[in-house]
C-alpha cells in the first residue's frame, strides 16, 4: 500500500487535511468527479430550459424611472433590445452608500454588459436611493453600466426586492417566495422582462437569496480552489465582503 502524505490548510472554520497522491491516483479521482460535474451540467440544462419555460406575466402598470437621460419607462429601459435584465440593487434612500454586498456583484457587470448586448439583452440596475445618490456613488465605485432610481415609483415593492416596515415588523414581507420577515427594508434579486413587437412588457423570472449566485463571477473561481469560499467559519457568509475600496489589501 503506498504511503500517503497529508498537507494542512488553515480555514476560516479550522485546518483541512487534504492527501497528496500520485498523479495517477488523482486522476481516477478526478474523472470521477468528472462524472458528477458532468451530470450537473446536464442538470443545469435542464433547469435552464425549464426557467425559459415559465409562463409570462403581462406588466400592465406604468413605471417612471429616473435616469441621466430623463425619466423613462420600463419599456424604453430595454434600450431597443426584446429583454431586459434588472438588477436589483439594495440602496434605500435613507442610506449613505449602496450594499456592500451588492457592490460585491456589481464589480462584475461592466465587462458583461457588452457580451449581453450582442444577444438581445439589455442590463441595467435598479434602486430605490435618488439618482443624485446613486451616481455619486457609482462615481466613487467606477461603475459603467447604467443604474437608475425607482425613487418615485413602486417597482422594486411590485416585484419583492422592498418591503415596508410594517410588512417586516409583522412578517409578511413576500421575500423569495416565502411570507415572513425579509430582514431588511431592501433585498438582493434580479428579474427579467421581454418587451413583444408591440411594446409590450412581460415579466418573465426573478430570483433572490441565493438564486442570484451564478451572477457573482468571484464566487465561481474561488468554487474551485482549495478553501474554497471559506465563510464557514464568519459568523454570517459575506462578512468579510468590503466595498472595493475598502479592502486594506
Amino acid at each position: 500500500m503506498p504511503t500517503h502524505d497529508k498537507i494542512t490548510i488553515q480555514t476560516s472554520s479550522g485546518p483541512v487535511e487534504h492527501s497528496v497522491v500520485s498523479r495517477k491516483e488523482w486522476l481516477a479521482s478526478r474523472t470521477a468527479l468528472l462524472k458528477k460535474e458532468k451530470e450537473f451540467s446536464r442538470l443545469q440544462d435542464q433547469i435552464a430550459k425549464e426557467r425559459r419555460d415559465l409562463p409570462w406575466v403581462k406588466v400592465d402598470k406604468e413605471y417612471l424611472f429616473d435616469t441621466l437621460g430623463g425619466q423613462r419607462s420600463l419599456a424604453d429601459l430595454f434600450d431597443g433590445r426584446r429583454q431586459l435584465f434588472v438588477y436589483h440593487f439594495m440602496f434605500a434612500p435613507e442610506w449613505n452608500q449602496g450594499c456592500a454586498h451588492c457592490s460585491f456583484w456589481a464589480d462584475h457587470y461592466d465587462g458583461v454588459g457588452i457580451h449581453l448586448k450582442q444577444r438581445d439583452v439589455t442590463l441595467i440596475v435598479i434602486s430605490r436611493a435618488p439618482l443624485a445618490n446613486i451616481e455619486a456613488f457609482k462615481k466613487r465605485m467606477g461603475w459603467k453600466f447604467t443604474w437608475v432610481s425607482s425613487f418615485q415609483n413602486t417597482f422594486n415593492y411590485d416585484f419583492n426586492a422592498s418591503f415596508t416596515p410594517e410588512e417586516n415588523q409583522k412578517g409578511t414581507a413576500f421575500f423569495n417566495y416565502k411570507v415572513g420577515d425579509a430582514g431588511a427594508s431592501d433585498r438582493e434579486g434580479a428579474s427579467i422582462f421581454y418587451r413583444d413587437d408591440h411594446g409590450g412588457v412581460y415579466h418573465t423570472y426573478s430570483c433572490y437569496a441565493r438564486g442570484i449566485d451564478a451572477l457573482n463571477g468571484t464566487y465561481q473561481f474561488l468554487d474551485r480552489v482549495p478553501k474554497g469560499r471559506d465563510e464557514d467559519g464568519f459568523e454570517s457568509p459575506q462578512s468579510w465582503v468590503r466595498h472595493h475600496d475598502r479592502y486594506s489589501g
